[in-house]
Parts: C-alpha cells; sequence; structure tokens
C-alpha cells in the first residue's frame, strides 16, 4: 500500500494574511513550497522580495494583477507569471471577485521575504 496521500484545501494547513486573505499549506518542504490562496476583490499584499526563492503565480479562478517595481502584469485562469529571486513585486486582487490562485515557490519562502 502506497504511503502518498491527496491533499486538497480540506485537508491542508490553513492560514489567513492581510486580514482577509486565506491560505492553505498544500506542499511545505524546505526546497519546494505549494499554497493555494485566495484573495478577495481589494485585497493585496505589500511589496517585497526573496532573496533567494523563485516563485510562479498561477491562476485558477478570477484575475489577478502582479505589481512590479517598473509595470504591472495581469493574468487569469489559466496563466501563471514567474518572479525570480530579487524582484520586488506585490500581489493585488483589483477586481470584484475573488481570485484564487496556486504559488509555487523553490526553495520555500520562509525565512525568505524583505519589505520593499
Amino acid at each position: 500500500m502506497s504511503t502518498l496521500q491527496p491533499v486538497s484545501i480540506a485537508s491542508a494547513e490553513h492560514y489567513t494574511w492581510g486580514e482577509v486573505c486565506d491560505g492553505w499549506r498544500l506542499l511545505k518542504e524546505e526546497q519546494l513550497s505549494v499554497i493555494q490562496e485566495r484573495v478577495p476583490p481589494g485585497g493585496a499584499e505589500v511589496m517585497h522580495f526573496h532573496s533567494r526563492a523563485r516563485q510562479l503565480f498561477y491562476v485558477l479562478s478570477g484575475i489577478a494583477t502582479l505589481e512590479l517595481a517598473d509595470g504591472a502584469v495581469t493574468f487569469g485562469a489559466g496563466e501563471g507569471v514567474h518572479v525570480p529571486p530579487g524582484v520586488p513585486h506585490r500581489f493585488r486582487n483589483a477586481t470584484d471577485e475573488d481570485v484564487v490562485f496556486l504559488v509555487i515557490s523553490a526553495p520555500s519562502t520562509e525565512g525568505d521575504r524583505t519589505l520593499g
């Protein structure tokens, strides 16, 4: 019998951020993190960067805006944006519907976040 088990938001560790946003840790490893997040209309994080981690933001539903130092990228369901280490970014929901997305980080961003 395999020790592999399915994971979902029903079984994953849940947390809130920004007072109104939800996150579920689908995979929490030192070298790889996969989180499903939900950002309601108007929700956003602060501008920050990661020194080591690269991230892929992949939208499952809704429309997201990723603000960067030199502009912004808007993308929707079935699309993703890669953010290399050292690139300041801010995820924002500028629409009137929830955005549900995966953020995949390698290595994990734990302890690797600088504001600015």
